[in-house]
């Protein structure tokens, strides 16, 4: 996880981009996306890939088998690594497991992981009917 701390103006600009056009107009071309995996309440963890978001839920535990991080490819036991269901789309579920907690293992990632992480993860189908 990256040491920096996000501005309120940043996240409205990555999460909410025609807000932030609005209030603030266009965003600076040499500005690069925000890309992280930031925990959020019971144990679930969002990816956020410049405008797109992803939610990563928990699955239970079970088996006693070592489990290969998705992220950082170190193999981890049941109690260093969690796996975590992602609804991609309508019908449509990828799971991918990762290293508890995930900050040293995004920091041995480093960019390019995250990046080829949100690579297999995004594009997101919009899952509900207009």
């Amino acid at each position: 996880m990256s040491d920096k701390a996000h501005t309120a103006a940043e996240l409205l600009r990555e999460l909410f981009p025609e807000s932030y056009r609005e209030m603030f107009g266009e965003r600076p071309l040499s500005a690069p996306p925000t890309l992280g995996l930031y925990p959020v309440a019971d144990g679930r963890l969002a990816l956020v890939h410049g405008d797109q978001l992803a939610e990563f839920t928990p699955i239970a535990q079970k088996g006693t088998t070592a489990l290969h991080c998705d992220l950082c490819h170190h193999t981890r036991s049941r109690s260093e690594a969690q796996i975590y269901r992602v609804v991609v789309g309508a019908r449509r579920t990828r799971y991918v497991t990762l290293c508890t907690p995930t900050e040293h293992c995004q920091q041995r990632a480093g960019q390019r992981g995250l990046e080829a992480l949100a690579d297999h993860i995004f594009p997101i189908e919009n899952i509900y009917a207009e």
